[in-house]
């Protein structure tokens, strides 16, 4: 099994195409306004204007309203919809295209019940549980508490980076892992020898 990387948290094109070239199967974009990688939609869509063919594009929310999800696609022209935050199924559900949910992951939450409630998600993401943000923690979580079986596509965030993606593939194998800050040279700027790391930390665990 060939396991998709997603590298979240883009904001320029030089990132952009670094990481297509190297190998990532998604880009993230991060819609959220206290983020340090957030981005517009018009900023969006030039980058995505000048992506190769074959590279999903993924807008990230965090309890967005309808409009700015609906403004945010109809410029940027998302493949898929990642949401971090509090919605429900049917917000989710209501723009036609597939979405991802993410799950903050803490020991008394229960998975199997998260995807019984988002039945209707393409898959959930998980990633680590904290107070203070909606993703982009930096820290991993209890990679035990991964469910070994599962009815939707998992993928896996939360504190990933060169140094542990190998551990990580040895505990679980996942349909794909999620990186932002683990590949950065400094918040909203990719380090291209990190990025290219982690790729080839991915394809060379499922050789």
């Amino acid at each position: 099994m060939t396991i998709k990387i997603k590298i979240c948290g883009i904001t320029n094109i030089e990132d952009a195409l670094n990481a297509s070239l190297l190998g990532a199967d998604a880009l993230g974009f991060v819609f959220v306004g206290k983020s340090p990688r957030y981005i517009t939609p018009l900023n969006t869509s030039i980058i995505i204007d000048a992506l190769p063919p074959f590279i999903s594009k993924v807008g990230l929310f965090v309890n967005p309203s309808k409009e700015e999800v609906e403004d945010a696609i109809r410029v940027a022209k998302f493949d898929l919809l990642q949401f971090h935050g509090d919605e429900n199924e049917e917000f989710c559900n209501q723009f036609n295209l597939p979405y991802i949910k993410a799950i903050s992951v803490k020991s008394e939450v229960n998975l199997v019940e998260y995807q019984m409630n988002y039945n209707s998600a393409s898959a959930l993401l998980l990633d680590t549980y904290s107070e203070k943000a909606r993703g982009g923690t930096g820290t991993t979580f209890d990679w035990n508490l991964i469910p070994a079986e599962e009815s939707k596509p998992l993928i896996i965030a939360g504190g990933l980076n060169n140094e542990n993606i190998t551990d990580l593939l040895r505990h679980t194998t996942p349909y794909a892992v999620d990186v932002s800050g683990g590949v950065e040279l400094l918040k909203g700027k990719k380090d291209y020898k990190k990025m290219e790391n982690f790729i080839l930390g991915v394809r060379n665990a499922t050789l």
